[in-house]
């Protein structure tokens, strides 16, 4: 891997192993309310959750809506943490408890009934959701019950300075850092002038601000930027403001609509021969030439960004082991390790509390001696030993935010089939 280049500097790009990767819209779903929008109201919660001895982790995971697809891996990386966790005689010596839900999408009240559901059977943990805007529409819930709240996918800005009462954490980096590496992807392709669409929620307008600031940063003019309605019927009006301004590139900043945008850009003759096309973690989808899919050489030369460290084959076919199906493997590492975390915290303190796990988080992802799997991390501990777990996702070591300090972000191309594969992987700090 090589890291990041500063903010305005031109992106090093290193040869790395292939490896094909659906959209992983790691922000949130289509129906979100925009960034300047206030957080969903939550209802009440139950009173803090103290710790029963038992360990229970409860996913809020899409099985339906707009991000159904990331459903598979997420929930794979769960109960392949939960398998080997308790293989290894659990937690607090009795097994971990798991419960599933689902998070559906914030054009529903499927969250807040799910963690209803959660809180009600005694969750220490809730894993998800995988949209920031279902994230930001029950964080409240969970955090004042006292339960951690931990993603594996959410990277919009606003949870790095969101009051969660020390309780919200995340495996997956803030959208700042995917910002700073597709804006000096952009750049270094020779992309001096960059038009913007992006759709109206937290991670549309977080993501499509970080990119602006880089390119801008790095010498670049941002022509146009268009904040679109995910559920418009047409995107022709949004796509002539683009073309007016003749860019070099369209960075497209958006969900499932992109089937939709994709074929106005092509029809406007904005054609990924005449311009480049740049994609982000929630839309870096293998679209193919099917039925379904595009017309060949559609996305040929396109390229796109997404958050996550190169996963190994060994752990693919672990993940398999938990889900025989996985074809994708989207936020799969990043769930495993948000388990593997919530056990250690546990073991550590000594207490299945939310607030005492929370308190342990950093402790056991920061400094001490290095250990990759739980229960090599859990015998040192027993043994009095201060620990450093690496996980499945990279090295992970938490801030005071509950932010990754430094994460990776793949870069992905495009061919004539309409399907990318990986080019590089890049490390850099949040901060950097």
């Amino acid at each position: 891997m090589i890291r990041i280049a500063p903010l305005g500097r031109a992106l090093a790009v290193a040869a790395a192993a292939t490896l094909a990767l659906a959209a992983c819209g790691g922000g949130e779903d289509s129906a979100a309310p925009s960034a300047s929008a206030p957080a969903p109201a939550a209802s009440s919660a139950p009173a803090a959750a103290q710790g029963d001895g038992v360990l229970t982790i409860g996913t809020l995971l899409p099985q339906t809506g707009s991000l159904a697809f990331l459903g598979p891996p997420e929930f794979a990386g769960v109960k392949l943490a939960v398998k080997e966790i308790n293989d290894a005689g659990g937690v607090l010596g009795k097994p971990v408890t798991e419960i599933d839900t689902d998070s559906g999408d914030t054009s529903t009240n499927i969250a807040s009934q799910s963690v209803d559901k959660l809180l009600q059977q005694k969750a220490d943990v809730v894993v998800g959701a995988a949209s920031s805007s279902v994230s930001l529409s029950v964080i409240d819930k969970i955090t004042g019950a006292g339960v951690v709240h931990f993603s594996p996918a959410n990277t919009s800005d606003q949870f790095t300075t969101y009051d969660d009462k020390g309780l919200y954490f995340r495996t997956a980096p803030p959208d700042v850092l995917q910002g700073r590496v597709l804006g000096d992807l952009i750049l270094a392709d020779g992309n001096d002038t960059v038009g913007i669409l992006a759709l109206q929620d937290a991670y549309g307008t977080g993501l499509a601000d970080n990119v602006q600031k880089a390119v801008e940063g790095g010498g670049g003019e941002v022509v146009e930027k268009v904040i679109y309605d995910p559920k418009a019927a047409d995107y022709s009006a949004d796509v002539a403001k683009i073309k007016e301004k003749n860019p070099k590139a369209v960075a497209l900043i958006g969900f499932d609509e992109t089937k939709k945008i994709v074929p106005e850009l092509v029809k406007q003759g904005l054609t990924a021969k005449k311009v480049k096309y740049y994609f982000v973690d929630g839309n870096l989808s293998n679209y193919g030439t099917g039925k379904d899919g595009f017309p060949k050489g559609t996305l040929d030369g396109a390229k796109g960004t997404q958050p996550g460290a190169q996963v190994s084959d060994e752990f693919k076919e672990k993940l398999k082991s938990a889900d025989p199906n996985l074809k994708d493997f989207n936020y799969g590492p990043e769930s495993y390790d948000a388990t593997i975390l919530s056990a250690l915290a546990a073991v550590a303190a000594k207490s299945d509390a939310g607030k005492d796990i929370a308190a342990h988080l950093k402790d056991v992802s920061t400094g001490g001696e290095k250990c990759k799997d739980f229960k090599s991390c859990a015998d040192l501990l027993a043994a009095g030993k201060d620990i450093d777990y690496d996980g499945a996702s990279g090295p992970i070591e938490f801030n005071d935010a509950g932010d990754p300090a430094e994460a990776t972000i793949g870069v992905y191309e495009y061919g004539a089939d309409n399907n990318n594969k990986n080019i590089a992987f890049n490390t850099g700090k949040i901060a950097g």
